[in-house]
């Protein structure tokens, strides 16, 4: 995904699709339907924050009999081979993948931003050295180096949000710089730096604001593969911890009993295949937005 900014105007471009998202169709529909499924990505949100309280049992204790069918009486959608409530388990769950990959994505943003901004900005010495260490860290391969560095750290939210974040960096970096590498060429930034506008003030003034759009852009469409990689993190038992929920522990975990009682992996596994969806979805829908004003 890489997206180039002119002034008055943002134009996004899909990238390759080992990186940011899964290649797909677009949204369709109008600025609506992109407000609509923001509003998802933020009922997601709010349902992943009030997740303790929505959750109607306790979802590491026995709630009911043992693998209590999808629909059953107080269990919406059944109890594992413990008696322990789906539903509680699938919300607590989500809590985790949804603010976790929030939350290294904005890291990521903010980290590799500040890395682009600096090397772009400043040229020279300082960007040959920043892009060089960047280009070593995109020249390994992003989800083995994480499967190694939480596997060495041991298992744990603290240590698989270390381990995701390391790799994630690299790529919002190479984007901020090029972006900020073509403002710096622009008229208005050329006639600022002629009246000798000083070099912090030409960031935060002239270069910034316009690697903001892309910036963000790049960000909503990464979501989506940030809780994939979570997942497959969690499924290799480098995850969170039993009993703690977590979704794709969860599946793990139950694939022996994939066909005596199907709904105890699929609804972790089905829950995690929908946060990546609204995920994208949300991304395509900031996207559209963006383009839609920029033009």
């Amino acid at each position: 995904m890489t997206a180039t900014v002119t002034p008055g105007a943002v134009t996004a471009v899909d990238g390759p699709p080992g990186r940011g998202r899964l290649p797909g169709p677009r949204l369709r529909g109008g600025p609506l339907l992109s407000w609509v499924t923001l509003g998802l990505a933020g009922l997601v949100t709010v349902v992943a924050l009030l997740a303790p309280w929505l959750a109607p049992h306790d979802p590491v204790q026995s709630a009911g009999e043992l693998y209590a069918p999808v629909g059953s009486g107080g269990h919406l959608l059944g109890t594992d081979g413990i008696g322990r409530d789906l539903l509680s388990r699938t919300l607590l769950g989500l809590r985790t993948s949804w603010l976790m990959a929030l939350a290294i994505v904005a890291l990521g943003l903010l980290a590799g931003g500040v890395i682009g901004l600096v090397a772009g900005a400043f040229g020279g010495w300082v960007d040959a050295v920043l892009m060089r260490i960047t280009d070593l860290f995109l020249a390994l391969p992003g989800t083995l180096v994480a499967i190694a560095v939480a596997a060495a750290l041991g298992s744990g939210l603290g240590n698989t949000f270390l381990a995701i974040s390391v790799v994630w960096w690299p790529f919002y970096a190479r984007i901020v710089r090029g972006e900020v590498r073509a403002l710096a060429a622009r008229p208005h930034v050329e006639a600022a730096r002629m009246a000798g506008v000083g070099r912090t003030r030409l960031i935060v003034r002239h270069l910034l604001p316009g690697v903001v759009p892309s910036a963000v852009i790049t960000a909503s469409l990464d979501v989506g593969s940030v809780v994939l990689v979570l997942a497959s993190l969690s499924f290799l038992g480098l995850g969170q911890s039993a009993p703690a929920p977590e979704l794709g522990a969860d599946t793990s975990r139950a694939l022996p009993e994939l066909l005596a009682h199907w709904w105890i992996p699929a609804i972790p596994g089905l829950a995690v295949m929908a946060l990546s969806l609204v995920a994208n979805l949300a991304g395509d829908a900031v996207r559209d937005l963006l383009a839609r004003d920029g033009r």
